[in-house]
């Protein structure tokens, strides 16, 4: 199996976090994947040697100097602090690589000019420092990441798992980044702006919880006309005692969160089937296949017809 090249690129002081994330999506092989070709990861700093964490005095050892930048696929920069360097400035500039930066990464990335006359995402605590230190570039706080083809920036620490497995999403399709989801035993990715919203964790034990089991039961379902009345009476609920507990439970409202679910459930058909739009939408759900359209642009920032045919053209 050939691999694709990952290098993170550390500062001198590592956010344990974010390297983390790193490390369990691109940094473990995957055997039991059906794929062409899977990742390689590589650590890097600028001055390789033993580096202090940020956070709960541990140490990491990192072998490789910037040299190891040179030939990667994919930069990925979880974390930064401090005022990068000419050298590493120059490294990432120098690069043809896809760029990755999460929470405070993106300082670098700007730093470098990588993102001038582009939308970035961040944590939001660092929002407005950021705008105001670069204003060539726009910052939208409210998504959990950006996706800018060639450079993609993602929010807080726990946005940073999101970006990672539409990285493999993007790379190898819905089913694959599912799996490592599963693998890492955490929900299916979160798509970036949209779902920040709509798209929240189930909780952790959802037989415990009305809702959750709910939530559950309709994604069984996908497919038969639900509407809130329906899942209200699964739980045994009046209407409004649901909705105020759905939200409460999710930051959302029912009827986002289900048009979410039916997007992302008609993913795997487009990528999988040949079936005419029409037949997906009703598979998932959706009465007509123009609100399909209407739903998954909304969603996707793109049309399902576009989102099949940059599919297999990844694939081919």
């Amino acid at each position: 199996m050939s691999s694709h090249r990952v290098v993170a690129l550390l500062p001198q002081r590592i956010a344990p976090f974010e390297l983390g994330t790193v490390t369990e999506v691109f940094g473990l092989e995957r055997p039991e994947l059906d794929v062409p070709w899977w990742y390689e990861l590589t650590l890097c700093t600028e001055h390789p040697g033993v580096i202090p964490a940020t956070t709960g005095g541990f140490s990491f050892v990192v072998d490789h100097g910037l040299e190891a930048l040179v030939g990667a696929d994919t930069i990925i920069v979880p974390g930064w602090s401090g005022e990068p360097s000419t050298a590493v400035l120059e490294a990432v500039r120098a690069s043809d690589a896809r760029v990755v930066s999460i929470c405070s990464g993106v300082f670098l990335l700007a730093a470098a000019g990588l993102l001038a006359g582009r939308e970035a995402a961040t944590h939001w605590r660092y929002a407005e420092t950021l705008a105001a230190r670069h204003p060539e570039l726009t910052v939208n706080a409210d998504v959990l990441y950006v996706d800018g083809e060639d450079v993609l920036t993602s929010a807080g620490s726990a946005a940073g798992i999101d970006l990672c497995l539409h990285l493999v999403r993007r790379d190898h399709g819905s089913a694959v980044a599912n799996a490592v989801a599963r693998r890492l035993v955490i929900p299916p990715h979160r798509d970036g702006g949209q779902a920040q919203l709509i798209d929240l964790p189930m909780p952790a034990h959802p037989e415990d919880d009305p809702i959750a089991r709910a939530m559950e039961w309709a994604l069984e379902r996908l497919h038969e006309p639900l509407d809130l009345a329906t899942l209200a009476a699964h739980t045994h609920m009046s209407v409004r005692t649901f909705t105020r507990r759905f939200q409460r439970a999710t930051g959302t409202t029912p009827g986002r969160w289900l048009i979410e679910q039916r997007v992302r459930a008609s993913l795997a058909l487009l990528e999988s089937s040949d079936e005419p739009v029409e037949t997906v939408a009703a598979r998932v759900g959706f009465a007509t296949a123009a609100t399909y359209r209407h739903h998954f642009a909304a969603i996707m920032r793109t049309t399902p017809t576009a989102y099949r045919r940059a599919f297999y053209a990844a694939a081919a």
